[in-house]
């Protein structure tokens, strides 16, 4: 059985820092490209930062600078650190894993306050 797992999700203060991680089981994670999403109110779900299987990165406009995106294959884990946070950065952050398959997580909320 396949499992995605957020966490570390929370209420900040604007200009304040979160790291999210992915806990992933039931599939080969070093296979697989990792990704987080999120969705706000009222709004599409929107891709905020992705990481291959090989290690390469990239962004969203709105994160590039404050958010980085990690992986440590040993403990199949996704890892998305965000700094500076911002009120529109508000939404419920989703990790997704993409190989022959997608699977995606639960979701963790991050509430930034003004």
């Amino acid at each position: 059985q396949v499992q995605l797992v957020e966490s570390g999700g929370g209420l900040v203060h604007a200009g304040g820092s979160l790291r999210l991680s992915c806990a992933a089981s039931g599939i080969i994670f070093s296979f697989y490209n990792m990704g987080w999403y999120r969705q706000a109110p009222g709004k599409q779900r929107e891709l905020v930062a992705r990481i291959t299987s090989g290690g390469t990165t990239n962004y969203a406009d709105s994160v590039k600078g404050r958010f980085t995106i990690s992986r440590d294959n040993a403990k199949n884990t996704v890892y998305l650190q965000m700094n500076t946070l911002k009120p529109e950065d508000t939404a419920v952050y989703y990790c997704k894993a993409n190989y022959n398959r997608v699977y995606w997580g639960q979701g963790t909320q991050v509430t930034v306050s003004s």
